[in-house]
């Protein structure tokens, strides 16, 4: 199956991004791609402004065009979103919080999974404003399995092995990885370890590296770039750096069997 991870940069607009997030589409299905991967927070960036005021249903304005999209092409996008989640009292303040929602749409789905852990580390509170989900999410498409998880679950390898009992063969994983000291060196090595823990593809695609104007003036995790395709061997198949970048590649699940026989890991 050809596959397409579109790294790029979004802002606060989120028809802005759908107008990014299509052109890219377009691009990947021109070129045969029949499931196209965009970054986590692809709606609406962190650090732009609150992420309730543009949260939606999935039968908003933003997933909706996402989901005529897919259709139109035949393929499958899959989106980082926010959708509504609960209202919370912090600090003598009231809180509406969202989910943060990966959106599958296409080949007769329209779903979303819900990140289940949330970045509350290196001095960030995401759950602050946004609720950690409670259900993974595994789906097919042309008779392979694949999980989805959300930028900082792949720090947690009991997900992905749960991911891959649960019949998964690949693992699609968008993200907005916080740039900073160490961070690229961890990056480089996550998705590595997450493919050989659960013996999966891993399919990671983040939002691309801002200039440092913006850095300036945003806060929280805004994206490394680095996005990459890698095999169940734990092999990187292909790249991006830091730049916006559509990369396209093909996966084959058909040895995976062999594979899993070979390194019995799931078993343990």
């Amino acid at each position: 199956m050809r596959i397409a991870l579109a790294q790029i940069t979004t802002n606060h607009d989120k028809m802005e991004n759908f107008g990014l997030l299509e052109d890219q589409a377009r691009k990947a299905a021109a070129q045969g791609a029949r499931i196209v991967v965009f970054p986590e927070a692809t709606s609406q960036a962190f650090g732009t402004g609150r992420l309730d005021g543009q949260a939606e249903e999935l039968d908003g304005e933003f997933s909706t065009a996402v989901r005529n999209l897919a259709d139109e092409l035949g393929i499958v996008i899959i989106a980082g979103m926010f959708t509504p989640a609960d209202t919370v009292e912090r600090d003598g303040k009231t809180i509406s919080r969202v989910h943060n929602t990966l959106l599958i749409s296409g080949a007769d789905m329209h779903e979303g999974y819900n990140k289940i852990h949330t970045y509350d580390a290196f001095g960030y509170r995401e759950s602050d404003t946004v609720k950690p989900g409670d259900e993974l999410a595994v789906f097919d498409v042309d008779g392979i399995s694949f999980g989805v998880a959300t930028c900082y679950d792949i720090r947690f390898p009991e997900q992905f092995k749960e991911l891959a009992h649960m019949g998964a063969e690949v693992v699609i994983v968008p993200t907005s990885w916080q740039d900073g000291d160490g961070k690229l060196e961890q990056w480089e090595i996550l998705p590595r370890a997450r493919a050989l823990d659960s013996t999966t593809w891993i399919l990671a695609c983040g939002q691309a590296r801002l200039s440092e104007e913006l850095k300036k003036e945003r806060t929280g995790p805004t994206g490394i770039g680095h996005s990459m395709v890698v095999n169940p061997h734990g092999h990187v198949k292909t790249s991006a750096g830091y730049e916006p970048e559509l990369l396209i590649a093909d996966i084959d699940v058909s040895d995976l069997g062999k594979i899993r026989d070979t390194l019995p890991v799931l078993k343990g």
